[in-house]
């Protein structure tokens, strides 16, 4: 069996380490002429979910190499105004074990993690064109001239998914009616002073007048700004990341990261053209009111670093037949970031797909009828987990209304102080929300054993 995967992102990646540990001939093909081109180094959450996919598909060196090169855990999530005044703070209890908990990580660190070990099996500079289907075995053409066979073909190219719009033209996107503006600046002395320590500790959003909101992070990790480890870390964790090779591809250093989103109508008509020094003037037009702190993160951000996102989201898509061409992550169930799940829904199905493939392998399934039992469960929650964000991010929510929206927002804001203010209430939304990120979830265990691995 061979295994042919579009596109090197999370997912994709993720699954084409567990295929090759499977012994599962595996080849991913990337549009990206450098495995540096293509990602800024923003945040992403890796939850639970995330985290035990990563366990159970990496090779067990590098699993703990990604959780060496993580940044500092989050001790805080924080609601706040435009002015800084706090809304509401939940406590995130520490989570030592290295698989079942959260963890920041740099979209960049992850990529650069995940491509190590996989020269041989990644190509660069192969841009997708087209599959065609010949009885048990499926061809993708590329934009080079060239083409390659195999026995299933992954769709791993995100959003824009060209697999997808051959294989499934009903299969449908559509805009949420969000724009966001996604910029950051370097940690230094004078930006770490504009934050209230626990924005500085943790994880906060803004929710400000005229639904505007504002996400921001702080991601310190264990290497200076020279990509030296830093004194006094010490044990396994220095030793793993002194002789990390990805390091040399990675150029994140201790940053704040931060986005800012409106709906299009508080926007210019032109605000996905606008690129760098645009876009910050563009973030302080839309915040006068804001704290002087909030606008002065914003003018010391690096116009490089700028860019906008247009936030679009699936529609529900009923089962298709199944066939030896199969979707994962993006490519099937683009999700808005409100729930912070994308990612981690990309390796939940690497992982479901790789545990189906190889019950394939050993003889337990046919090729089509492990598809089709990965396909049936990640429809179930993928689509889910699209819903769920979409309710977090959508123009339609009254908050974005001209009228009723202040009414709306202060409203939310009575509700969070009050919860602000009740113990037992924060614990149970803390847990809800940990919850739901994959904590204490139930999960059956899938373990690539060793004498399965690299035969």
């Amino acid at each position: 069996m061979k295994v042919l995967v579009i596109g090197g992102g999370t997912g994709g990646l993720a699954l084409a380490h567990g295929l090759r540990r499977a012994g599962i001939e595996v080849a991913v093909f990337e549009r990206d002429k450098l495995r540096t081109d293509g990602l800024h180094g923003y945040r992403v959450g890796i939850d639970p979910d995330g985290s035990r996919a990563l366990h159970a598909l990496l090779p067990p060196d590098l699993y703990d190499t990604f959780v060496a090169t993580r940044a500092r855990d989050p001790k805080y999530f924080t609601m706040l105004t435009e002015d800084l005044k706090e809304v509401l703070s939940l406590d995130l209890p520490p989570m030592p074990d290295p698989v079942e908990s959260e963890k920041s990580i740099s979209r960049m660190t992850l990529r650069q993690v995940l491509l190590t070990g996989l020269d041989d099996v990644v190509e660069f500079g192969k841009e997708f064109v087209r599959y065609e289907q010949d009885g048990d075995h499926v061809t993708a053409y590329f934009a080079d001239g060239s083409s390659t066979s195999g026995d299933l073909l992954v769709a791993a190219d995100g959003s824009g998914s060209r697999v997808r719009r051959q294989y499934l033209p009903q299969a449908r996107t559509e805009e949420t009616g969000i724009v966001a503006i996604a910029g950051k600046l370097p940690l230094t002395e004078e930006s770490a002073a504009l934050v209230p320590p626990k924005v500085f500790e943790g994880i906060s959003m803004v929710n400000a007048p005229r639904g505007l909101a504002c996400i921001l992070h702080v991601m310190e990790f264990q290497w200076d700004r020279d990509g030296i480890v830093r004194d006094g870390i010490g044990g396994s964790t220095e030793e793993l990341i002194r002789n990390w090779p990805g390091l040399q591809f990675d150029n994140t250093r201790d940053y704040i990261n931060w986005g800012l989103s409106a709906a299009k109508d508080k926007l210019p008509a032109d605000v996905m053209e606008l690129r760098g020094r645009e876009l910050v003037d563009l973030a302080l037009d839309l915040t006068p009111g804001w704290h002087p702190n909030l606008r002065r993160l914003f003018e010391l951000t690096d116009p490089g670093t700028c860019f906008p996102v247009n936030i679009w989201t699936s529609v529900p898509l009923e089962p298709w037949p199944t066939t030896n061409v199969t979707l994962l992550g993006d490519a099937i169930h683009t999700m808005t970031p409100g729930r912070g799940v994308g990612a981690n829904t990309a390796l939940r199905d690497a992982l479901q797909l790789c545990r189906t493939l190889v019950d394939v392998r050993d003889g337990r399934a046919e090729l089509l009828a492990a598809v089709r039992e990965y396909e049936a469960a990640m429809i179930e929650y993928g689509f889910d987990a699209v819903l769920k964000s979409r309710a977090q991010m959508s123009a339609d929510d009254p908050m974005h209304k001209p009228v009723i929206g202040r009414a709306a927002l202060a409203g939310f804001r009575t509700a969070m102080r009050t919860v602000n203010h009740m113990p037992p209430l924060k614990r149970r939304m803390r847990d809800s929300m940990l919850t739901y990120r994959g904590a204490d979830r139930d999960h059956d265990a899938f373990e690539i054993t060793p004498t399965n691995a690299d035969r």
